[in-house]
């Protein structure tokens, strides 16, 4: 299913007093962001040549952001779960921009984004300032993409992926592409590698459009964040955590694909109809 800009949600005109609480809200949270952004760059100079691509610090600095800036926009936050420990891949779907702070927010993720992605102005300097990782849509890298992978998961690191390839109005799930999922079969990771499948699940306020955090089609993101930052009252996010499969027990890239689908979908989708009412 394709989605256009032009089927936005009526929630994203803004009132007056909207246009306030853009500004309060706005400041507050840039002030939040690009402050400590600023001390992850200063602490990145010590950790950098004491342990390389190692980050035993500025992760928790990016957590801190996350959740405070749930805070600050007055959205809130629960998580169902337990996010995996030690190092592996995670797999969620994707709704919108807000995906970052909500999935930063209950664990120390890194994202893996296309490589395209590091050049756009801003977002791609942040994405590089916390660590993402960049992967190339070129089968002639895929070995050296792969060795990427690899040594970031030996720093223990938990790698983020959204395998819909695109984000949504929030309210399904897409079909993941399994071309990601080769990588992970590669003799390097296989035997050792885990995954741990989320399903993150927006919830409008009370009246409001159902779609009003999804992102989507040609939105363009500052509209976007406006209509965020002017809403009132707020609704939330949960962020559901399953259980982690190892890669050595699917036979093919496929099959692990299709299982996590269903395992994201499911969640979310009865975590929808619980909250609207159905599932109780």
């Amino acid at each position: 299913m394709t989605w256009t800009s032009d089927d936005l949600p009526p929630s994203h005109t803004i009132t007056p007093m909207g246009w306030v609480r853009v500004i309060l809200r706005g400041v507050a949270v840039g002030v939040v962001t690009f402050g400590c952004l600023a001390l992850l760059l200063l602490l990145r100079l010590i950790e950098r040549p004491l342990f390389g691509q190692g980050r035993p610090v500025t992760p928790y600095i990016t957590q801190f952001v996350c959740r405070t800036a749930f805070v600050l926009m007055g959205i809130g936050y629960t998580s169902i779960g337990t996010p995996m420990a030690g190092a592996g891949a995670v797999v969620a779907n994707h709704s919108s921009w807000l995906d970052i702070f909500a999935l930063n927010a209950g664990k120390r993720i890194y994202f893996v984004s296309k490589a395209e992605v590091a050049d756009w102005p801003g977002i791609g300097w942040l994405a590089r300032a916390t660590g993402a990782v960049f992967v190339a849509r070129d089968r002639t890298k895929a070995a050296a993409q792969v060795d990427v992978l690899r040594q970031r998961l030996a720093h223990g690191h938990k790698l983020l992926f959204f395998p819909e390839g695109t984000s949504t109005d929030g309210l399904q799930v897409l079909v993941f592409k399994p071309t990601l999922f080769a990588a992970f079969f590669d003799a390097a990771l296989r035997d050792t590698l885990a995954i741990q499948p989320v399903s993150v699940v927006y919830h409008a306020p009370v009246g409001v459009d159902l779609r009003h955090y999804g992102w989507w089609g040609e939105m363009d993101f500052v509209p976007h964040l406006l209509a965020t930052l002017a809403q009132s009252p707020q609704g939330s996010v949960t962020v559901i955590y399953h259980d982690p499969v190892k890669v050595a027990d699917f036979g093919d890239r496929k099959a692990l694909a299709a299982h996590l689908e269903r395992v994201v979908r499911d969640g979310h989708a009865d975590y929808l109809d619980h909250c609207s009412g159905k599932g109780s």
